[in-house]
């Protein structure tokens, strides 16, 4: 099977491709580097058979659109997007024009090059606004507090009419807060890179808030467990990829201390404006249409990365 991914030099988008050409696929991956790295391909473009390419490109550029066109892929793994919240309250047009357009022009390539079906990387923690209920389904309102939520849910209105009009099956998959080796410590949701380089450097970490405050953390490789899965899998739907299990950055700090053995406390800060106070996702859906459940317990995932970033430390 051909398929593309857009992003694919990211840090979930990376550990996609690995999966990918393990399943036996031909890869092409485009990406603009804004944020991704071609050190995190390395693995992939040393992987036998010349069963991967590279194009860097901007999915705002409409210049996608023919590319998706001549890599004819059956399946389209849409992971690129302006992804900080901040950067879209600053800068609103610009996150449209990436997460709405980008992903338009990605939808009019398939449609041109005859792909059958769009796996989507949407945002659970953004699509359901401040949430009614913990843990959160999907059928909850849709209500982003922000504009970047509030492309991803155009992005994902666009998907469902471009099914119902030129016939591209999608799944839209709402990830919780995604954590593992390769992610930018330096980006907004890099909340467990950030500590495991803090801590790992024998350095205190700043809370924002009281520390009380939760996430959903799930671990990279679940998740791109459950893209391998929506591939003939989940048409239609917007499912939820988490582990419904709610933890508080306190919770997150206190368990990466024990496991680097750095004990000295945190540092707290005022609240961010505009955070979350609770999220998780329940992914119940996604265990009925896709056969997916998170396998990664916290410590385990926790370990992983810490190990990742040891080996690493250098680079950063």
């Amino acid at each position: 099977m051909r398929v593309l991914v857009t992003g694919g030099a990211g840090f979930i988008g990376s550990a996609l491709v690995d999966r990918l050409l393990a399943e036996g696929c031909f890869v092409d991956v485009v990406d603009d580097l804004s944020s991704g790295s071609l050190a995190n391909l390395a693995d992939a473009r040393a992987y036998p058979g010349r069963r991967f390419s590279f194009q860097r490109l901007d999915v705002a550029n409409l210049e996608i659109a023919d590319y998706i066109v001549r890599k004819k892929p059956e399946v389209v793994f849409h992971l690129a997007a302006q992804a900080d919240v901040r950067v879209s309250v600053a800068r609103p047009g610009f996150d449209a024009a990436v997460n709405i357009g980008g992903t338009v022009n990605v939808l009019e390539g398939c449609v041109s090059a005859g792909t059958t079906k769009l796996c989507f990387a949407a945002s659970g923690g953004t699509l359901y606004g401040v949430p009614h209920e913990i843990p959160t389904r999907e059928a909850a309102p849709w209500k982003p507090e922000s504009p970047y939520g509030v492309s991803k849910k155009a992005a994902i209105d666009y998907m469902h009419y471009y099914r119902e009009i030129q016939g591209i099956e999608y799944s839209a998959l709402a990830l919780a807060n995604v954590y593992g080796p390769r992610q930018n410590p330096h980006g907004e949701a890099g909340v467990v890179a950030m500590f495991a380089g803090r801590f790992l450097d024998r350095a205190r970490v700043t809370i924002f808030g009281d520390g009380h405050q939760t996430r959903d953390f799930v671990y990279v490789d679940d998740v791109v467990d459950a893209m391998w899965r929506s591939v003939d899998r989940g048409g239609g739907l917007v499912l939820n990829i988490g582990t419904g299990i709610e933890t508080s950055v306190q919770q997150l700090h206190d368990a990466i201390a024990t496991l680097t053995g750095f004990h000295e406390p945190a540092r707290y800060e005022a609240a961010r404006i505009g955070e979350l106070r609770r999220s998780a996702l329940d992914p119940g859906r996604a265990g009925i249409h896709l056969g997916w459940k998170p396998f990664t317990t916290l410590a385990d995932g926790l370990a992983r990365t810490l190990e990742y970033f040891k080996q690493h430390r250098n680079n950063r």
